[in-house]
């Protein structure tokens, strides 16, 4: 960038079209802000009003009031940004559904290992699909937001039934009707009991071919402020693309790292 150039991804002026309600000095403000970043954390007078397009008058202005509201801090010559700024965001997410709060996330991990990521919460014995993000059909049925599959045969429901009381788990598998589903599906109540200990263990699940032959999906848990968990986040693939070992030891890695990504927004609509 020149020294006369402003910054395309801070430049505040408005469309042709403009409401009249407009107001410029509200995205000056703004500009001024998003002229920090991670290449440039401090810059001084100049590097703000060149990178806004303001004046240098115009910029201290805005920095001096950004200052004195808290948002920046100044050693008298260079500026930045403190950690007050998060608050505009954090009230932007305190208005947000998990759903909401999953879906950039979500959208990140599919685009990163080109598969299919899910969010789904417990509904009784069920699992119930409340945000998606599908690469490819790999189940001969079609999943939609509110599609239900039972919990105990499915990745994101054993997630679920590991994170429940102890006293909600065993009502749920003195009821359960662990009819099979496929060749491989859990048949047992001491079995499916032994899974769930694996999953609080390892902090994920593997099902393998359990709900639909040639289907392996992996799940993590999404968890509350209070830690519990809510929700979980599952990636859904074909068996024969990914063995067992590469799930555990290449995709689960970025999965639960997704998963936790979500929990600590999550977490933060409720303490906003």
């Amino acid at each position: 960038m020149t020294d006369t150039e402003t910054d395309p991804a801070v430049k505040d002026a408005p469309a042709k079209d403009a409401s009249p309600d407009y107001v410029q000095s509200l995205a000056r403000g703004l500009s001024v802000i998003k002229a920090f970043g991670a290449e440039n954390p401090r810059r001084t007078l100049s590097d703000v009003a060149r990178a806004t397009g303001l004046t240098r008058a115009t910029a201290r202005r805005f920095l001096l009031t950004l200052t004195e509201l808290g948002y920046v801090r100044t050693d008298g010559s260079q500026f930045w940004l403190t950690p007050r700024v998060l608050e505009l965001g954090y009230s932007y997410l305190s208005a947000l559904s998990l759903p909401e709060v999953a879906r950039p996330h979500l959208e990140a991990l599919a685009q990163k290992i080109h598969e299919s990521t899910s969010v789904s919460v417990l509904d009784h014995d069920d699992v119930v699909y409340v945000a998606r993000v599908p690469v490819n059909r790999i189940m001969t049925v079609t999943i939609t937001l509110g599609t239900r599959f039972p919990a105990y045969a499915t990745s994101m429901g054993r997630v679920l039934l590991a994170g429940l009381p102890e006293g909600e788990l065993d009502d749920y598998l003195a009821r359960a009707d662990l009819a099979p589903i496929t060749g491989t599906t859990v048949q047992t109540r001491d079995t499916l009991r032994a899974e769930l200990d694996k999953v609080r263990r390892d902090g994920f699940c593997i099902v393998d071919q359990e709900l639909e032959e040639g289907l392996r999906s992996l799940a993590a848990p999404i968890r509350d402020a209070s830690g519990t968990v809510v929700a979980a986040v599952n990636i859904s693939t074909h068996a024969a693309r990914y063995p067992i070992e590469i799930l555990r030891d290449r995709l689960a890695p970025a999965l639960v790292s997704a998963a936790d990504e979500i929990s600590s927004d999550y977490a933060r609509t409720q303490t906003n």
